[in-house]
């Protein structure tokens, strides 16, 4: 009998839905699905929307449902993979993506392809999307990530504000961000900032909830406890939410 029941929940565990663990927000057009996948991965859902970023691991997006956006911030691996979004699209998916990344994309991928550069707008239905810079700090033309490479975004959905950082420092462009309701901040050296400079910036442009995500570095993972502990003792009106980026497939 305990085999039994052991099986089961392992079968049950295993056909799970990654959705069952996502926040959600309420929104004017519906609710919002916050779902972190794995290190930069993430999926964003409304009733008649399914926003995946940065997607990277075929395994990770078992079960879930395909995407009609794809964002891509930028061409390193952890946030740009080919394969997976080959394996993941549907033929009506509009990938948008830097012109960096399109000049990588095989020409069966442009068929339904926007390429944003910072500061661009577009408007599709039922989002809103704005390019935001996302670099390092001093500007060098050898720094990992240069200005104008790669875009971040913030979203408008439903009259809520979402900001998808990429790979960024915390630099003048998101400290002067304007009422970001949710907002996804990496930290890991030394490829973005540390937890005290990412605090720092969130302290600056004040969304009112805050996801540490992209936080395993060359060291390890950042201290993202350390980060609320920072956001919190100054402003209390920011919600840090610590979830798990970094699940086993």
């Amino acid at each position: 009998m305990k085999a039994l029941l052991y099986f089961i929940l392992v079968v049950f565990a295993g056909n799970a839905n990654a959705q069952d663990s996502a926040d959600v927000m309420t929104t004017k057009i519906g609710n919002l699905s916050i779902q972190p996948i794995h290190h930069a991965s993430l999926i964003l859902t409304i009733p008649s929307l399914t926003i995946y970023a940065d997607p990277v691991g075929i395994d990770y997006f078992k079960n879930e449902k395909a995407p009609d956006i794809i964002l891509i911030t930028d061409i390193h691996g952890d946030h740009f993979d080919i394969k997976t979004i080959e394996a993941l699209k549907k033929e009506s998916t509009l990938l948008i993506v830097p012109q960096v990344v399109a000049d990588k994309l095989p020409e069966a991928d442009k068929t339904n392809l926007l390429v944003m550069k910072n500061d661009q707008q577009v408007t599709k239905p039922g989002i809103s999307i704005q390019a935001i810079p996302m670099y390092n700090l001093p500007e060098s033309p050898a720094a990992m990530h240069t200005k104008g490479r790669g875009n971040g975004y913030v979203l408008g959905i439903g009259e809520k504000n979402i900001y998808i950082s990429g790979d960024t420092q915390g630099i003048p462009e998101m400290r002067s961000l304007k009422n970001i309701d949710i907002a996804f901040v990496c930290m890991n050296l030394p490829y973005t900032m540390d937890v005290k400079e990412a605090a720092n910036a969130v302290l600056a442009f004040k969304p009112k909830i805050v996801y540490p995500y992209h936080y395993r570095g060359k060291e390890g993972f950042s201290d993202t406890t350390e980060f609320k502990k920072r956001v919190e003792a100054v402003d209390k009106d920011i919600e840090v939410r610590l979830r798990n980026w970094y699940p086993e497939k």
